[in-house]
């Protein structure tokens, strides 16, 4: 398994997401775990309203000896219809999470979405505490851009080392308005800010969700007969590669320079051992940019 650097975390680039956990029994939890781990992943994200932290708190208890080799990280903010970066509400969600793994501490928080009534102030207090109690032992955000990154800053301390984006072959907004730069096409449109330029700038790791999805979490564009180009162009390179299109997919992504680490939320073992897989590759330049054509982006 490729591995990382996101601050003092030595992370595998393949990330196991764990939303759908709550969907298996324990079997079903034991065998995607047991995957994930003998694939070399060492990284896990949750976030507070998966309602999937009890259940990956319960094979943690199952598997004594599993924690101190892992990372767990989490997300909060969102709840009962808004979004909420309060000091009160950041400190709740990260101590019901605690409890809930059945842990002493997370390896990484992120805000999962922006809070346009912060106040970066709060926030920062709600990061020195959870900081200096030993419960949060690194910080980032998710779905934002460099301008709301810059505004926390003036008060957070802590570096913000992550900004988990979506990502993937259809929703590729991360590279198309910088490949159709001083273009006037629907794809020179940039909506968030540069924030893959920033990103590497300020040594902020990218997390990828959804990177085998269309539109906001609508479907898997992978076999699905209304991309009958792209699954052309995906079938051509994994025959090449000797992957699945799957695993063509994940490649993709990690040949990036920007070293983004792919976040796969299949609870399938079979599917997680292909994504892995795409670790032993790197796609050349050529076949990184036949593939993104072949998704059906513009290149001036």
């Amino acid at each position: 398994m490729k591995t990382i650097q996101i601050n003092n975390m030595t992370a595998s680039a393949v990330s196991l997401g764990c939303m759908r956990m709550p969907e298996l029994n324990e079997k079903g939890i034991d065998a995607i775990m047991d995957t994930a781990l003998e694939c070399g992943i060492n990284y896990f994200d949750h976030a507070d309203i998966y309602e999937a932290e009890e259940c990956f708190g319960a094979y943690l208890k199952r598997h004594k000896g599993v924690r101190e080799n892992i990372y767990i990280q989490t997300k909060c903010s969102i709840h009962d219809g808004q979004y909420d970066f309060s000091k009160e509400h950041i400190i709740k969600s990260v101590e019901n999470s605690l409890s809930l793994f059945g842990v002493d501490y997370v390896d990484a928080l992120l805000l999962h979405r922006p809070d346009t009534l912060m106040e970066p102030e709060e926030v920062a207090e709600a990061f020195d505490k959870l900081e200096s109690e030993g419960k949060v032992l690194n910080f980032g955000v998710s779905n934002h851009n460099p301008m709301q990154i810059e505004l926390l800053k003036t008060a957070v301390k802590q570096p913000l080392m992550i900004n988990q984006l979506q990502f993937s072959l259809t929703e590729a907004g991360l590279v198309t308005s910088g490949i159709n730069v001083n273009m006037k096409n629907p794809e020179s449109v940039m909506h968030d800010g540069s924030v893959l330029e920033y990103s590497r700038i300020k040594k902020i790791t990218i997390q990828t969700w959804s990177p085998f999805q269309f539109g906001f979490i609508y479907g898997n564009y992978v076999d699905n007969d209304g991309y009958p180009e792209l699954n052309a162009v995906l079938a051509k390179h994994a025959e090449k590669y000797g992957l699945t299109k799957t695993a063509v997919v994940a490649a993709w992504i990690l040949r990036h320079p920007a070293n983004m680490q792919l976040i796969a939320g299949t609870m399938n073992p079979d599917h997680l051992k292909e994504i892995c897989k795409a670790t032993t590759v790197t796609l050349s330049r050529a076949d990184w940019y036949d593939i993104y054509s072949g998704a059906g982006h513009f290149k001036p």
